[in-house]
């Protein structure tokens, strides 16, 4: 259950969240509409187009496996987010470039090269770019819902060389892809960097104690960090308004291929991969009358859908019909 739930104005403003009960009244006035954003439940007014906001912080704290976000003002915490990482993109370039050097040794003819389609934009490996891209579209799904005005972000330390400005500026992709993310944000919102040593400096000064469990779905494994933050940035209590969270797991989608890495009965290879399934997006979100609110798999060959459960993943069943589902919301990531 979501502790406050934002607001919309009728001409798409981000105004102040509000509470549950209040949001309840305002729906049964008649004066707001219910909706929902992949996971996140708001209300749009009616007949209001403006409002006070006070500033809003999203404290980020970034991890290996596992991410947290929270969205604080002065007085309340308003969300906590802790979500998945992206970790499979270097697994699946080292195959996609085994592949391509197997084709090479075909005698096959050669298509002409490609023209440099690199050429004046920054080069980030996939790994990275997919991990840097994942917090960016999180931080870019909650501005369209609150009123954010800062974004704190606990600093990822590097091994630099003294007196080598060149190299530090750019001695890895971790560096490289920080600073892509970096400039992204501030474009939405203004940005504060600081140490890993200044967080727990926070931890400590609020009574808080993270937990060693890095990959438990508990408050103080990441979301103590990104509260912190939060609050530190807007002058907000020492202790939580609240713990509950929202899990987030992005949806691991594969890329077209020619075929399969290995060949069916027969010796033929089948095509694999896409992100297409009927006219589908693979993620989507659909309401299915046996199985409710699921999202899209893949697809048979017969023209029948995949259909997965939202809290666990868990295929559901591989013969859904396309007419049998109602479209509700494209994603890339399922909630719990």
């Amino acid at each position: 259950m979501q502790p406050f739930i934002p607001v919309i104005s009728a001409n798409g403003k981000r105004l102040m969240p509000t509470t549950n009960r209040k949001a309840d009244r305002l729906i049964a006035s008649g004066r707001a509409l219910r909706r929902f954003s992949r996971g996140l439940f708001y209300i749009q007014l009616t007949d209001r187009a403006d409002g006070y906001t006070q500033p809003i912080a999203v404290g980020i704290d970034s991890g290996s496996k596992k991410e947290a976000f929270t969205v604080q003002s002065t007085a309340h915490t308003f969300l906590n987010v802790q979500a998945d990482a992206v970790t499979w993109v270097k697994e699946h370039i080292k195959t996609r470039r085994q592949m391509r050097r197997v084709r090479r040794y075909r005698k096959t003819p050669c298509r002409a090269c490609r023209p440099n389609r690199l050429r004046g934009r920054i080069c980030l490996p996939p790994s990275t770019r997919a991990r840097w891209d994942w917090k960016l579209r999180l931080l870019r799904w909650l501005a369209r819902h609150y009123p954010i005005t800062d974004v704190v972000i606990e600093g990822i330390a590097a091994t630099t060389r003294k007196g080598k400005r060149r190299w530090n500026e750019s001695f890895s992709p971790l560096q490289v892809g920080k600073l892509w993310f970096y400039g992204q944000v501030e474009q939405i919102a203004e940005l504060t960097v600081v140490p890993s040593r200044f967080t727990s400096g926070l931890r400590d000064q609020a009574g808080l104690v993270k937990s060693r469990a890095k990959l438990s779905d508990r408050w103080d494994a990441h979301c103590v960090d990104s509260f912190v933050l939060a609050s530190y940035r807007v002058g907000g209590p020492s202790r939580p308004g609240s713990t509950a969270m929202l899990y987030i797991t992005p949806l691991q989608f594969h890329r077209r291929q020619l075929h399969r890495l290995q060949p069916e009965k027969g010796g033929k290879r089948k095509p694999y991969g896409g992100t297409i399934s009927l006219g589908l997006k693979r993620g989507s979100w659909v309401r299915h009358p046996r199985y409710g609110i699921v999202y899209v798999g893949g697809t048979r060959a017969e023209g029948s859908l995949s259909l997965h459960e939202l809290q666990t993943g868990k295929r559901l069943t591989t013969h859904a019909k396309v007419g049998d589902c109602q479209f509700l919301c494209t994603a890339s990531w399922r909630v719990r």
